[in-house]
């Protein structure tokens, strides 16, 4: 077992959840994978997250993707960690280098796909630009 894992391992599950909550943003998904501890190994922790998430109702998926902040914005719709913020900032840093004809226009689609979707559109935005991030929204 790794070290990473065999320190929250040992963490009282309050805190192990707080701690894994940046990498979803669903306070249930986080609170029922701490519950599943001790678990063994990458795998094994890759195998309960998901069926943790795929078991989740829509509501708690909603709870994660509105943690997350639009493409070309800074702020979540809802509630996010300062470090899910903080890689959030890191992650979008191309995009945010746009110009502002572009940032509207990513404003406008991001609005059109949470209309026809009923959510936010998320990507992973590392070393995409905000033109390349449009293309594919």
């Amino acid at each position: 077992m790794n070290q990473v894992l065999a320190r929250w391992n040992s963490l009282d599950p309050e805190t192990a959840a707080t701690t894994v909550l940046p990498c979803c943003g669903s306070t249930a998904w986080a609170a029922q994978l701490a519950a599943a501890r001790p678990i063994e190994d990458a795998a094994t922790l890759l195998d309960r997250s998901s069926a943790i998430w795929l078991a989740l109702p829509r509501s708690d998926w909603m709870e994660a993707f509105n943690s997350h902040p639009r493409i070309g914005e800074t702020k979540p719709q809802t509630h996010a960690t300062a470090q899910s913020l903080q890689s959030s900032t890191h992650e979008q840093a191309t995009a945010a280098a746009a110009d502002a004809a572009i940032k509207l226009h990513l404003r406008a689609a991001n609005l059109r796909y949470e209309q026809r979707f009923g959510r936010i559109f998320l990507i992973c935005a590392s070393g995409k630009t905000a033109t390349e991030i449009l293309a594919i929204l």
